[in-house]
């Protein structure tokens, strides 16, 4: 059997030799897969393809390179192969949503879709990258007044959503294209300030979500320096490559704790796991997998 798409042929020896573990020589009877671009070193299929491997699922999880201009030949062929569900990635999360049959009210608040799954024939188009970023901020004991968000990408938006959801009210975004930032602002309710103010925003809990320290050309970047952490809080990276960002080494200087992008990656994505399967992947078998993977 051979699927072509996007001028790629997949084959079932492909299929075959993208999974662990014990299920390695399984024809997979289900497909998945991720569609963004460009998809470069992703570790969702290593994520998914284990959790496959752990429940002895007959599936396949696959990376689908899709430029803009290939979006709607890619959703029209998951509605005619056996296509179980994706996970949507820049450029398309916003794109993506014109060609689903219903959003989730999340996806709705949020304005993006990171998630595909079908229920009963209609394709759905959900956000887990919002529980994502909530998850170890619902798990820690500590409690926050005040949240202070760099960035107002896509990214951005998850956040905001996450902190309206757990009742943090006093809220302050900023970006360096400031009219980005002042539309979200709008969007959620919440206060807006210029880049250069932030570091005199009072925050216990101040979030990256920029790509600033992420490997490659930014990893030696920090988007906060060591003179505006005042006072205790959380600072938190949504980048999670490396683990210990600069952003995180510089909160730690100051005497904050930290939180690194490895705990929504591992949330985000075990919250696809189980609306595609019903199966819950431990969060700690995705952050062990993605560490050593790091450290390769």
């Amino acid at each position: 059997m051979a699927t072509v798409f996007n001028h790629t042929t997949i084959t079932c020896a492909d299929v075959s030799t993208s999974t662990e573990g014990k299920n390695m020589n399984a024809i997979p009877e289900k497909l998945y897969g991720i569609i963004g671009h460009p998809l470069g070193h992703t570790m969702s299929p290593a994520l998914h393809n284990s959790g496959f491997s752990m429940f002895s699922l007959p599936s396949v999880y696959m990376a689908f390179p899709t430029p803009p201009e290939k979006l709607a030949d890619f959703m029209t062929a998951f509605r005619t192969l056996p296509l179980y569900g994706a996970s949507v990635t820049i450029p398309h999360k916003e794109t993506v949503m014109e060609y689903v049959d219903r959003i989730t009210p999340r996806a709705t608040l949020v304005g993006a879709v990171n998630t595909l799954y079908w229920d009963n024939g209609v394709l759905v188009g959900d956000n887990t990258d919002v529980l994502g970023f909530m998850a170890p901020l619902i798990d820690s004991p500590a409690t926050y007044s005040r949240a202070l968000v760099l960035g107002a990408g896509g990214a951005a938006k998850a956040v905001l959503a996450g902190l309206k959801e757990l009742g943090v009210h006093n809220v302050t975004i900023c970006n360096r294209t400031a009219h980005r930032a002042a539309s979200l602002a709008v969007q959620f309710d919440v206060d807006c300030v210029d880049w250069d103010a932030r570091g005199i925003v009072e925050a216990d809990l101040v979030i990256n979500t920029t790509p600033m320290g992420m490997a490659g050309d930014h990893v030696d970047k920090t988007t906060f320096a060591e003179e505006m952490f005042t006072g205790k809080g959380t600072a938190y990276d949504l980048v999670y490559n490396p683990l210990e960002t600069v952003f995180l080494r510089t909160a730690k200087a100051a005497g904050w704790e930290t939180i690194d992008g490895l705990h929504m990656f591992a949330a985000q994505g075990a919250e696809q796991f189980r609306l595609w399967t019903g199966e819950n992947i431990p969060h700690d078998h995705i952050r062990n997998l993605v560490t050593d993977m790091l450290n390769l």
